[in-house]
C-alpha cells in the first residue's frame, strides 16, 4: 500500500482578457446670431403729381348800354331803344400751383437676425488599451498514484523460489 504523491504548481490564469475601452464625447453645438444684409439699398423714382385749384372768376360777358329792341305796343310792332345792364358770368379757372415733378426715394438696405448653428466642440474618442490580467493560482497535482492492492517485491536472498 502506498500513498499517493501530490505537488503544488503555479500557474498564470487570465482573468480578464484585454481589450479597448472607448470613451466618446458627442460634439456640442450652438447658436450664434449675426445680423445680414438680405436687400441691399435701392433708389427709386416716382412722379409726384402737379397740384391744382379751380379759382372761380366773375367776368363781364356784355358791355351793356343802349340796344334796338322790336316790341309789340298797342297791337304794334314798334322799334325802341332800351338800356341793358352789363351782363356777368363766373367762369372756372384751373390754375396749377406746384408742377409735377419727379422726386428721388432712396430705400435703405434691409437687414435680419440669423441665427445659425456652429460646432462649438467636435466629436471625441479616448481609445484606452487595457491589457489582460493574470493572476498566479496554486493547485494541486497527482504526481504519482497511490495503490491499495499488494505488490510482489524481489528481495535479494530472501525467499528462494
Amino acid at each position: 500500500r502506498r500513498p499517493a504523491v501530490y505537488d503544488t504548481v503555479y500557474e498564470d490564469l487570465m482573468v480578464s482578457p484585454g481589450g479597448q475601452l472607448v470613451d466618446y464625447d458627442a460634439p456640442i453645438y450652438g447658436t450664434r446670431e449675426s445680423v445680414e444684409q438680405i436687400a441691399p439699398a435701392r433708389v427709386s423714382y416716382e412722379v409726384v403729381p402737379a397740384v391744382s385749384r379751380t379759382v372761380y372768376h366773375t367776368v363781364k360777358v356784355d358791355d351793356g348800354g343802349y340796344a334796338w329792341e322790336w316790341r309789340i305796343i298797342h297791337g304794334r310792332k314798334v322799334l325802341c331803344k332800351v338800356w341793358r345792364k352789363a351782363r356777368y358770368a363766373r367762369v372756372a379757372e384751373t390754375v396749377v400751383i406746384e408742377p409735377e415733378r419727379v422726386r428721388r426715394v432712396v430705400l435703405p438696405a434691409e437687414y435680419e437676425s440669423v441665427a445659425r448653428e456652429v460646432l462649438v466642440r467636435p466629436e471625441r474618442r479616448r481609445i484606452t488599451e487595457i491589457a489582460p490580467s493574470y493572476q498566479r493560482v496554486a493547485r494541486r497535482v497527482l504526481v504519482r498514484e497511490g495503490s491499495t492492492h499488494w505488490r510482489r517485491v524481489h528481495i535479494e536472498r530472501h525467499c528462494r523460489d
